[in-house]
């Protein structure tokens, strides 16, 4: 087997955990950064229209986490399956399932594109468009549309190269990419004039700029595995593994887009363009929270892949417990800084008094249970690297599909707007107690296996 890859199961686990999540994290702050950004510039450039602006692209982004979705859950399956190969020195095997990830993502990418493409406008009336912001939503949509490959490429490579022990650069990529696409929101918006539609371009050129980074990591050599195009012709049981344990993946991604457009309808009932706008800026806010948290996932599902594939579960165990304490300290400091400072953070965004307020209002609610957020996507990063599809299909699905949307939709029959931001944290705990039970559970098991191997 290559010796690039077996560190992974040598060096000690929390040496390693930090050394594969910190590149991790600091790539997934810039890209949470850079959507701020984003937003920031669209409240800043578009002035008296800030509202409608931040609302359209609030409307519009469920568009894009879908498309992050897809190419998410393809990445996913497919590290998973390449880490295991690994850990079991099927090297051959492990280069003709990346061959199988290209070729199954340009496929994908190829169906979304024109399917959506054609359909803007249903679509973006289906997520929650109303008549005064639509045209804002559009601008956005159309332009990310068009870089659906830049997009996709872009996270299932980051997934593959973070697969490989090489996280330093997946950082190097989205700190690039980042860095770009801040660079080039101040130049079209302000310098060319272009509005909204200069953010999306703004977008899709620095995620086609670090595609073609990672691209050439891969052509290059440097990788562990080759690229070769013998690799590419489609195999059906490839296929099946990469997309059985990447579908979590795609249903946590998928639910997010999914929770958007429910929380963007009903928002435009009971608050309308404002409330839209309150949530476009709070989501992205909440990503400060989340990505770190994520970043220690990224960290620990090569660890858990190799070392299961290995058979080392003393090694399966500490990095899970270690993981888990550690995005929970993450989830604690999230809350305190964004309950103390709410207010703060929205007027960066637009200086109209009612979104300040609204969105202090809301922001304080939604935070309330962070520290538990880490439960449920280290539970569902788990069950991915160990190929236990059902598991991680569960937990993928609890805090958004079975716990976020049904709140959402009842809780403001009897709270109003207030029973909107609510839902937040009553399905962070719901979802953080089931994950916390399957967890150990299966915790459990392994201290039985490995003292059985002792």
């Amino acid at each position: 087997m290559n010796e690039k890859s077996e560190f992974l199961g040598t060096e000690k686990i929390n040496k390693l955990l930090w050394q594969l999540a910190t590149p991790a994290i600091i790539g997934l702050l810039v890209q949470a950064f850079y959507n701020l950004v984003d937003t920031f510039f669209v409240g800043r450039a578009l002035g008296e229209q800030s509202v409608l602006g931040i609302a359209g692209v609030a409307v519009a982004f469920p568009l894009q986490m879908l498309m992050m979705a897809i190419s998410i859950g393809i990445g996913v399956g497919g590290s998973s399956v390449i880490s295991r190969l690994l850990g079991s020195r099927d090297v051959n095997k492990a280069e003709r399932t990346l061959g199988n990830v290209f070729s199954y993502t340009l496929i994908l990418s190829i169906i979304f594109q024109i399917l959506f493409f054609f359909n803007v406008d249903t679509i973006l009336n289906l997520f929650g468009a109303t008549a005064d912001n639509l045209v804002y939503a559009k601008e956005y949509a159309v332009v990310i549309l068009q870089g659906t490959l830049a997009f996709t490429f872009g996270f299932v490579l980051n997934n593959l190269v973070r697969a490989e022990g090489n996280s330093k650069v997946a950082m190097n990529n989205m700190v690039f990419s980042g860095v770009l696409n801040i660079f080039l929101d101040a130049i079209l918006m302000f310098g060319f004039g272009m509005g909204v539609k200069g953010a999306a371009l703004a977008t899709v050129l620095a995620q086609l700029a670090g595609t073609i980074y990672l691209l050439y990591y891969y052509m290059s050599g440097k990788s562990p595995l080759k690229l070769e195009l013998a690799n590419f012709t489609p195999k059906f049981d490839l296929i099946k593994d990469i997309t059985t344990i990447g579908f979590g993946s795609f249903v946590m991604g998928a639910s997010n887009s999914f929770m958007m457009l429910v929380l963007n309808n009903v928002l435009a009932v009971y608050g309308g363009d404002l409330s839209i706008a309150v949530f476009g800026v709070a989501i992205k806010l909440l990503m400060l929270i989340l990505m770190p948290i994520i970043g220690i996932s990224h960290g620990l599902q090569p660890i858990v892949g190799y070392n299961y594939g290995a058979e080392n579960y003393d090694r399966v165990n500490e990095s899970v417990k270690k993981s888990l304490m550690i995005t929970t300290l993450f989830g604690l400091a999230g809350f305190i800084l964004l309950s103390l400072f709410p207010g703060t953070f929205f007027s960066m965004f637009s200086t109209d008094a009612d979104l300040i307020s609204s969105g202090a209002s809301a922001l304080r609610i939604m935070v309330l249970a962070s520290p538990l957020i880490g439960l449920n996507v280290i539970g569902t990063t788990f069950f991915q690297s160990l190929g236990r599809a059902r598991p991680s299909f569960f937990l993928s699905m609890c805090r958004q599909i079975l716990f976020l949307i049904p709140l959402v939709i009842l809780l403001p029959y009897y709270f109003d707007l207030s029973g909107v931001w609510m839902a937040f944290p009553i399905s962070d705990f719901m979802a953080a107690m089931i994950s916390m039970f399957l967890v150990w559970r299966e915790y459990r098991y392994f201290q039985d296996r490995s003292s059985s191997n002792a």
